[in-house]
């Protein structure tokens, strides 16, 4: 009988051996999952801070800058862009430069037709209008995750805002503020290098990393009431910056393959 029971408790031990292996094995199943490279289009939006050189920096300060795009991604991991992205908030480092010395008063002032001081807020606005091509190069097993280098090239437009709030500046109303507004545009080259992250949930992807700008411009005014003349000069600037963008998926053929052991 003691035999019995014991051989009985051995067969028991022994057939819960199976039993757990197989269900370490599939624990080890959720670790192993990889996550193949796929076709896919999403739609996103970036926001970067980006500091200018060359001509721009010589009118201006920082910006930032906000944008979306639209992305089809193929299971080799290259990708085709269109991206939209909009710059504000760039300071006008000197008014003089804008509005010239006979327009001020020896204090740098500009008087209103109410022979006030004027109260002008200035600011760099551009936009850009660009298509990329880029390559996901993968690290581990998240084969849609991984080091992201793109290039896009397009058109690229900066002016400056002159905003008089009041409306009491004569010479800044009407067509005589598109003579100051220094509006030019050309030809604009990106280079972006960083990361993207993508996971199981697709929605809490997103990218970061640096981007360069280089961009090559002329005036886009017939005249320009500063020069006294049409701005006839070439243009080279540049901005660099990080940038950070949260990725939203519109289609994806998705399929999970996962390692077994033997």
């Amino acid at each position: 009988m003691k035999k019995t029971v014991f051989l009985l408790l051995i067969l028991s031990v022994a057939m819960l051996f199976p039993a757990q292996a197989q269900r370490n094995a599939d624990i080890e199943l959720k670790y192993d999952a990889i996550d193949t490279a796929t076709r896919m289009v999403w739609t996103g939006a970036n926001f970067a801070v980006q500091f200018p050189f060359g001509s721009l920096k010589e009118t201006f300060k920082l910006n930032m800058n906000i944008g979306a795009d639209l992305t089809y991604k193929t299971s080799q991991n290259w990708t085709w862009s269109i991206d939209f992205n909009y710059l504000f908030g760039a300071k006008v480092r000197d008014q003089m430069a804008v509005l010239g010395e006979d327009m001020l008063t020896s204090n740098g002032d500009l008087i209103d037709g109410n022979g006030q001081k004027a109260t002008i807020y200035f600011e760099g606005r551009y936009w850009n209008l660009s298509f990329g091509i880029g390559k996901i190069i993968p690290f581990d097993k998240w084969r849609n995750s991984g080091l992201w280098i793109r290039i896009n090239g397009g058109y690229f437009e900066h002016k400056i805002r002159i905003n008089d709030p009041d409306n009491q500046v004569s010479q800044l109303s009407g067509d005589y503020k598109k003579g100051y507004d220094q509006r030019c545009g050309g030809f604009a080259l990106s280079q972006f290098v960083g990361y993207v992250f993508m996971r199981k949930v697709r929605v809490a992807s997103f990218y970061a990393g640096v981007e360069v700008t280089e961009i090559w411009s002329k005036s886009n005014r017939n005249f320009s009431l500063l020069l006294g003349k049409q701005d006839d000069t070439k243009r080279f600037s540049v901005l660099l910056g990080p940038k950070i963008g949260w990725i939203i998926p519109l289609y994806e053929k998705r399929k999970i393959q996962s390692l077994y052991r033997y």
